[in-house]
């Protein structure tokens, strides 16, 4: 997909081709490791829609998970170290919103990219925790970036659990397997009318909505505890 990548990365007016594209090699990559996707929707998005979409991050599935479930842009903040990767850290780094999570000056540039991006339409998705925790954690506290975002643009924080992917596809290289990968889509956190200084309380909503889901998931909390 080498040509088709670099035309496509060439302008961000090309973006919603790009993304018909990697949404399509999302589902490939997917189906083809022996993964499938069954989602529960509390609510659906809408096209042609902005929405900060917020998922607990534990595997290297999960990008492409949310890349699968929707059809709007979306527009991602990953961290700057996948960058030296070769051949997929070229085209990473013409995609992505890089961030440096030890500079301020980085974490302020993001920011303003993520505004620029949302003016254009596209949506935003930001893995909250701002890392990917040790296997033993259920959840880490998220950071209040892309809540910020949500308010200052008025539109939705749209809450997504899942359960499988560490389990099936960890950073341990000595585990996992195929198998149906569950997705609960919650009901979305409206910000119409909020301030920033509510930002605490939606950051709040969203991680006890991920959390309670996790906690009172059988399959998830057995891999969890199995590492303590």
């Amino acid at each position: 997909m080498s040509p088709l990548l670099l035309i496509l990365t060439a302008k961000e007016s090309y973006y919603p081709a790009l993304w018909k594209l990697i949404r399509a090699w999302s589902h490939l990559l997917l189906y083809s490791m022996g993964f499938w996707i069954k989602v529960d929707f509390e609510q659906k998005t809408e096209r042609d829609k902005s929405y900060v979409f917020c998922s607990n991050h534990a595997s290297f599935l999960d990008p492409f998970v949310l890349i699968a479930l929707s059809k709007n842009p979306i527009v991602f903040v990953g961290k700057q170290e996948l960058a030296k990767i070769p051949v997929f850290g070229f085209f990473y780094k013409r995609m992505v919103i890089m961030v440096d999570r030890s500079s301020l000056r980085s974490k302020k540039r993001v920011y303003d990219m993520a505004k620029k991006r949302l003016h254009d339409g596209v949506s935003v998705g930001i893995f909250p925790e701002g890392l990917v925790p040790e296997e033993d954690v259920i959840l880490s506290p998220f950071k209040n970036g892309a809540f910020n975002l949500a308010i200052e643009f008025q539109i939705p924080v749209v809450p997504q659990t899942y359960y499988d992917c560490k389990r099936f596809f960890s950073w341990d290289y000595f585990k996992g397997g195929m198998g149906k990968l569950r997705i609960k889509q919650h009901k979305f956190i409206e910000t119409k009318g909020l301030t920033l200084q509510d930002v605490k309380n939606i950051r709040q909503k969203t991680f006890v909505t991920l959390y309670n889901e996790l906690v009172n998931d059988e399959l998830y909390m057995q891999d969890t505890l199995r590492k303590k």
